[in-house]
C-alpha cells in the first residue's frame, strides 16, 4: 500500500460531471489498495469570478487590510471544491473528509496573496488515513500566525500538493492537468511539439520559471528540495484505465540525469508573455546604485527577472530590468515617486509589449555554440534581441511580443525538437 497525493486543476474540477469523474479516478486508486490525499483547485474560472466581485466593490489596493480580505474571498473557491469532491466520493461508497488549509493546519507567513508555506501539521490527516478515509485538502491556501487565511498566489494548489506530499513523505505526487504531460513547447504554437516521457528536475525548474504553465515554479522547488517523486498526467484520460498503466503515462520529473537526457542538447522551448521591461535612464554610475533602484522594488514584493546595466558614459548609465506585466504600472509609479528623486536619474521608461523566449537543456553544459545557434536562428528571422540572460542549462532572450510565436517555431525546428514527432491532438 502506497501513500499517494493527487492534485487536480481547475479545469478538472470545472463541473459536477468532471468532479464525479475525479471521484471515480480517486476511488479506483483506493480500491487498488492505496491511501489517497487529494488537493483540488477551485472550479475553473471561480477564483477570477470572486476577485472580479471584489474589484467591483473596491479598486485594487496594496494595503495589508485590502490584501487580507482578497485572500479571505479567494480562498472560498477551493473550499467549495473540496466539499463537492468529498460528497462525490461518498456517493461512490468511499469514505472521505474535506479540510480547509487552516484546519490541517498549513502554516504560512503573512504575505497576503503571495504567502509561503512554513510548516504542515499532518497529525489529523494521518489519523483519517489510518481510519480508511480519503483526505481532501484545499490547495492554494493556509493560515498565518494571527489566524488569518492566506493564499499562495495563482497556481498555488500545485505548491500545496507537493508540500503535503513532502510533509507526509508520500510515495508519489501526481499532478493531473488538462494536458497529458510536459511538451518540448506549447503544442498550440508548435503542433509538432513532443511529449517528454521524462525531464530532469533542473530542466523542469527552468521551464517553470521561464513561463511553462504546466507546473508552478514553487511546486517544482518544493519537489527538488524534498525530493518528492512528481508526475504530470491528464485528468481527461479514461478514469477506469488500470492504475499500473496510468502510472506509466504522463511525464516523470526525475532527479537522475540518464544517458539519453544528457545527449539532448536542448529539451524544450519556454516562453512568457507576461513580461514588461523598465529602463531607468541617466543613472549615476556609482557603487550601490543597483540596490538603490531594486531595493524599493523588492520591498514592494515585486519580482525582478532579467537585469542589464549598460556601459557608462560621462559617469551615467542606463539600468534595465523586467517584471511581471501585472506589476508594471505599480513598478513605474514606485520608481518615479521614490527612486528618481533619490538617485537623480534622468527618467523612467517602460515597454509592456515584450516577451521572453528561452531554450532549456542539461546537455547545454557539455556542448558549445548553443547560444550562438539560438542568436543566429533569431537573426535569420529578422528578430531583434533586446536583452539576454543565461545559466548553465538555459539561454533566455527578451524580444518584441509580436515575434514570440515566430521565434518559438523557429527555435523548435532549429534544435530538432520536432524530429519524429506526431502532431499533438
Amino acid at each position: 500500500m502506497a501513500l499517494i497525493v493527487h492534485k487536480y486543476g481547475g479545469t478538472s474540477m470545472g463541473s459536477t460531471e468532471r468532479i464525479r469523474s475525479v471521484a471515480q479516478r480517486v476511488a479506483k486508486w483506493v480500491r487498488a489498495g492505496h491511501q489517497l490525499v487529494v488537493v483540488p483547485s477551485a472550479m475553473s474560472g471561480e477564483t477570477n469570478r470572486l476577485l472580479g466581485l471584489a474589484k467591483e466593490l473596491a479598486p485594487p489596493s496594496a494595503s495589508a487590510d485590502s490584501q487580507r480580505e482578497l485572500d479571505a474571498i479567494a480562498a472560498t473557491g477551493e473550499q467549495v471544491s473540496v466539499g463537492l469532491l468529498a460528497l462525490a466520493l461518498q456517493a461512490q461508497g468511499v469514505p472521505a473528509i474535506s479540510y480547509a488549509g487552516w484546519q490541517v493546519p498549513i502554516a504560512t507567513d503573512s504575505s497576503y496573496t503571495k504567502a509561503r508555506i512554513r510548516s504542515i501539521d499532518d497529525t489529523r490527516v494521518r489519523a483519517d488515513l489510518a481510519a480508511g478515509k480519503v483526505v481532501i485538502i484545499t490547495g492554494f491556501q493556509g493560515i498565518d500566525d494571527q489566524g488569518h487565511v492566506t493564499t499562495l498566489g495563482r497556481g498555488g494548489s500545485d505548491t500545496s500538493a507537493v508540500a503535503v506530499a513532502a510533509a507526509m513523505k508520500a510515495d508519489e505526487c501526481l499532478i493531473y492537468t488538462d494536458v497529458d504531460g510536459v511538451y518540448t513547447t506549447d503544442p498550440r504554437i508548435v503542433p509538432e511539439a513532443r511529449r517528454l516521457a521524462s525531464i530532469s528536475f533542473e530542466e523542469m525548474l527552468e521551464m517553470a520559471s521561464l513561463g511553462s504553465k504546466v507546473l508552478q515554479i514553487r511546486s517544482v522547488e518544493f519537489a527538488g528540495k524534498y525530493r518528492v517523486p512528481l508526475r504530470v498526467l491528464s485528468s481527461f484520460t479514461p478514469w477506469d484505465i488500470p492504475v499500473e498503466e496510468e502510472c506509466r503515462s504522463g511525464t516523470l520529473i526525475t532527479f537522475e540525469e540518464d544517458e539519453k537526457m544528457e545527449q539532448a542538447v536542448v529539451s524544450g522551448i519556454a516562453f512568457n508573455r507576461d513580461e514588461a521591461k523598465i529602463t531607468v535612464m541617466g543613472v549615476p554610475d556609482k557603487p550601490g546604485i543597483a540596490y538603490q533602484i531594486l531595493g524599493p522594488v523588492a520591498d514592494a514584493n515585486i519580482d525582478v527577472d532579467v537585469i542589464i546595466q549598460n556601459v557608462s558614459h560621462d559617469g551615467r548609465t542606463d539600468f534595465s530590468f523586467t517584471v511581471n506585466r501585472g506589476d508594471y504600472a505599480r513598478t513605474l509609479d514606485l520608481l518615479k515617486n521614490t527612486v528618481l528623486p533619490a538617485t537623480g536619474a534622468a527618467q523612467v521608461m517602460g515597454d509592456p509589449k515584450i516577451c521572453k523566449v528561452s531554450i532549456v537543456g542539461i546537455g547545454m553544459r557539455s556542448h558549445v555554440g548553443v547560444a550562438s545557434k539560438m542568436f543566429r536562428t533569431l537573426s535569420e528571422e529578422g528578430i531583434n534581441i533586446q536583452m539576454i540572460t543565461t545559466s548553465e542549462i538555459k539561454t533566455s532572450v527578451v524580444i518584441d511580443e509580436k515575434y514570440m510565436e515566430l521565434a518559438v517555431r523557429a527555435l523548435h525546428k532549429a534544435f530538432d525538437l520536432d524530429e519524429g514527432a506526431v502532431a499533438a491532438e
